[in-house]
């Protein structure tokens, strides 16, 4: 008998004991399900979301929303007006529909071709200025008569000279007889050979030009 009643409430133990985990088991089913345990809902902490709130967060979202849609329009406009203006200054553009990096990469080469050439100017102008200064530019000529028994001016002496005053000095002396013709070199508008009346002149009549 002692050992049918230990057995006994062993059983009864046992029942109770899984009787407490069923109920435990379908607590927190429940509790996770989001139904009522008793009388009272069950709302996990720190998960309560107030009405007002949630309004507040969904007009605040639609706000930014339209905001960056305002955005993004008005960066498409700009960008639309950016190109037009670049269209009207750079109308021959290869490819066509080209973006702003191709434009300016464009730009970017003929800028360089341009400055190339213009270097390539600059070069030529200072050569042709070196070679203008040896070139003769200033004139002067004179004539006259030597001897009394030629008539008319047959003689002269003209000055071919550069910028600076160097060139040559060329008289001609005609007679009846003859004609001689005699060149003379000139530094400076000087000559470190004599120079006649005529001559003379003829430089200072080449440097006042």
């Amino acid at each position: 008998v002692a050992g049918r009643g230990s057995t006994s409430a062993a059983a009864r133990t046992g029942w109770v004991a899984r009787r407490v985990a069923v109920r435990e088991r379908d607590r927190c089913f429940r509790a996770i399900a989001g139904t009522r345990i008793g009388d009272k809902p069950y709302v996990p902490r720190g998960m309560t979301l107030d009405e007002r709130v949630l309004s507040l967060a969904v007009i605040l979202l639609a706000v930014a929303v339209c905001g960056l849609a305002v955005w993004v329009a008005l960066l498409q406009r700009s960008e639309r007006a950016l190109r037009r203006r670049l269209r009207r200054i750079v109308p021959n553009v290869p490819g066509g529909e080209a973006g702003l990096d191709e434009i300016l990469d464009t730009q970017v080469q003929r800028a360089d071709a341009l400055s190339t050439r213009v270097d390539a100017l600059v070069r030529l102008q200072q050569e042709l200025e070196t070679a203008l200064q040896r070139s003769i530019q200033r004139i002067g000529v004179v004539r006259f008569n030597p001897f009394p028994d030629t008539g008319g001016d047959q003689s002269f002496a003209i000055a071919l000279l550069d910028r600076i005053g160097n060139g040559i000095v060329i008289s001609s002396l005609h007679s009846r007889a003859d004609t001689r013709i005699f060149a003379k070199q000139i530094a400076n508008g000087r000559s470190r050979y004599p120079l006649s009346d005529e001559e003379q002149d003829a430089i200072k009549a080449a440097l006042g030009s």
